[in-house]
């Protein structure tokens, strides 16, 4: 499909007013995506797992107003007005307003909050930016009944695309594809897809309990950091990597094989930021107690012969994954051994989840 497909042709019914709330996961990329072409265009292909508890809900009201030669917004984030968001809003209205042309029609009001502390490593921006979008959808669908599910969707996902890379991909669940791959049928650069193979029960309810090593803001934004990726030395043999790692991960959920699973989203999260190490200006996002995580997982697998694992996020945080069958003894090893790596203990219990949902 392209992204003409995506443009705003049909107003069956124009409403006055009126009200949309959507809750949205964030996701975790097991396969990371790391660099963009223009127009949020991925350079190589991912895969994440859409998460349950960690998500975003949005309630977006919207009144015609009598000018449309501008965007009017007023954000709410946690119960108070917030002005930090505002330039980010405007540059996704601005994006997207060719497919939304009414978006100047309206005043909107956007109330927001997340289940998780805001840039602490856990995907905001995702789970944020395709609430959003999915609100702006159902304004849409009033507009045009005819819309099918799969084009709301997709569209929905298409637009949070615009917002933040990472948001497409948090429209649906459990396994979600984002980038076009020669082995994935259906996948696309413009818009994320559900994962259309055969997955393994070894991958179903997995879990994933993300450690809170630092809750401060990010060190760099995801736009600083996708952008150092344009003279980086080692950008393109990373985009390969990624391509063989999809190819790779096919076969491994179709069997459950455990072991190459944890071999690939292990070293997928470090060599994510072997390149933030290696780009110029380099940056160090890992803290002290990331690396201590890290190695007592390594120490504890092999002692055990469990498969926990772990991946990361352009920050500190650890997200923990291990599969349903082994979670109690995982769990007693994450409260025992790694929450006292957590800044204040700090900890959330997270699992797949399957996608957003309307309120």
């Amino acid at each position: 499909m392209e992204a003409s497909s995506f443009i705003f042709s049909k107003k069956n019914t124009i409403p006055s007013k009126g009200q949309f709330t959507w809750s949205s996961p964030s996701n975790i990329a097991l396969v990371k995506y790391w660099g963009k072409k223009e127009n949020q265009i991925p350079e190589n292909p991912s895969i994440s797992f859409t998460l349950d508890a960690c998500k975003t809900k949005t309630t977006l009201s919207f009144t015609k107003k009598e000018n449309d030669d501008s965007f009017s917004f007023d954000v709410i984030f946690e119960g108070k007005k917030n002005q930090d968001f505002k330039p980010k809003i405007e540059t996704f209205f601005k994006r997207i307003e060719a497919y939304l042309p009414f978006l100047k029609d309206y005043h909107f009001t956007i109330e927001t909050e997340n289940t998780f502390p805001h840039s602490s490593g856990i995907a905001s921006s995702a789970s944020g930016m395709s609430a959003l979008a999915l609100c702006l959808m159902s304004i849409e669908k009033e507009m045009n009944p005819e819309i099918t599910p799969e084009y709301f969707n997709q569209k929905a996902s298409f637009l949070a695309r615009l917002g933040s890379g990472s948001a497409c991909r948090s429209i649906e669940g459990d396994l979600i594809v984002w980038g076009k791959h020669p082995d994935i049928e259906g996948s696309s650069n413009l818009y994320a897809v559900k994962y259309p193979y055969q997955v393994h029960d070894n991958f179903k309810k997995y879990h994933d309990t993300i450690l809170l090593v630092d809750k401060g803001e990010k060190q760099v934004s995801s736009t600083v950091g996708h952008n150092l990726m344009h003279n980086h030395p080692f950008a393109q043999q990373r985009f390969t990597q990624a391509e063989e790692n999809m190819t790779k991960l096919i076969a491994v959920l179709k069997t459950g094989d455990l072991k190459t699973f944890i071999e690939i989203i292990e070293s997928e999260a470090l060599t994510l930021h072997a390149m933030m190490m290696t780009s110029m200006p380099y940056f160090i996002l890992m803290k002290p107690n990331t690396l201590e995580i890290i190695n007592a997982i390594w120490a504890f697998r092999k002692k055990t012969g469990l498969h926990i694992s772990f991946t990361l996020d352009a920050g500190a945080n650890v997200h923990v994954l291990y599969p349903e069958k082994e979670a109690a003894d995982c769990i007693e090893f994450i409260k025992n051994e790694l929450v006292a790596y957590c800044q204040n203990g700090h900890y959330i219990c997270d699992r797949i989840g399957f996608g957003a949902k309307k309120l």
